[in-house]
């Protein structure tokens, strides 16, 4: 059974314990004209976690206007043993507008991360390496894999392309070696401590922003510095 604006608010309040109240109450005065609002939304109230100009629009609006506007990048995850960082990489996909998230390997996976930001962000499934190989090879995607490997380079040099999908490994294992022999390239993201990797969520969410940094704010890096 679909999931309403008005459940999913709903289920926001349920499931949090915020010491202040988030969104908008019912429209005050006279609704407004639009296919976009939703008429739950403006006689009950707007408690979802979106962005203020999008209070009382449909969900199907608000997807409908991200998709004119999303970047040019993907993000690819594999989920052989349901990560539980799928979720959150879905909701940071979410935040820096990327065009799909790919999960690769089982199709279920654990979406309380996500924070519902799954139903504004497109998922697709591809059942083995080779499916997603294929579809990025027929899109023109380069695949980036993220990882530390002896031939990685580092993130904070590599100039991303702007066509690319950027691939992270279950956490533990990390990429497997059949990613890792399709990807154009694989980068590592430099560390100063002393553990040896970082969350792969973590992980995705810097290599996104520095996607963001190179082709929205134009910041270009200089390889090999």
């Amino acid at each position: 059974m679909p999931v309403t604006n008005a459940q999913e608010t709903a289920g926001a309040i349920e499931s949090h314990e915020p010491h202040h109240e988030v969104g908008v109450g019912p429209w005050e005065g006279e609704w407004p004209d639009g296919d976009h609002w939703d008429k739950e939304l403006l006689a009950g109230g707007d408690r979802r976690n979106v962005l203020d100009k999008y209070r009382y629009w449909t969900m199907d609006a608000i997807v409908a206007e991200l998709d004119t506007r999303r970047h040019d990048f993907h993000i690819a995850i594999e989920n052989w043993q349901h990560d539980m960082n799928i979720g959150t990489v879905v909701r940071t996909a979410n935040a820096f507008l990327a065009k799909e998230v790919h999960i690769i390997g089982r199709r279920r996976w654990n979406r309380r991360g996500a924070m519902v930001t799954d139903r504004y962000q497109h998922v697709r499934h591809h059942p083995t390496v080779d499916d997603f190989v294929e579809w990025a090879n027929s899109e023109g995607l380069a695949i980036i894999g993220v990882d530390i490997f002896p031939d990685s380079e580092k993130l904070e040099n590599y100039d991303l392309p702007r066509n690319c999908v950027l691939v992270f490994g279950q956490e533990g294992p990390g990429l497997s070696p059949e990613v890792h022999a399709a990807a154009a390239a694989t980068l590592s993201i430099e560390q100063f401590g002393s553990t040896r990797s970082i969350n792969a969520a973590s992980a995705a969410g810097i290599a996104m922003h520095a996607w963001i940094r190179r082709h929205v704010f134009n910041q270009a890096v200089t390889p090999g510095t």
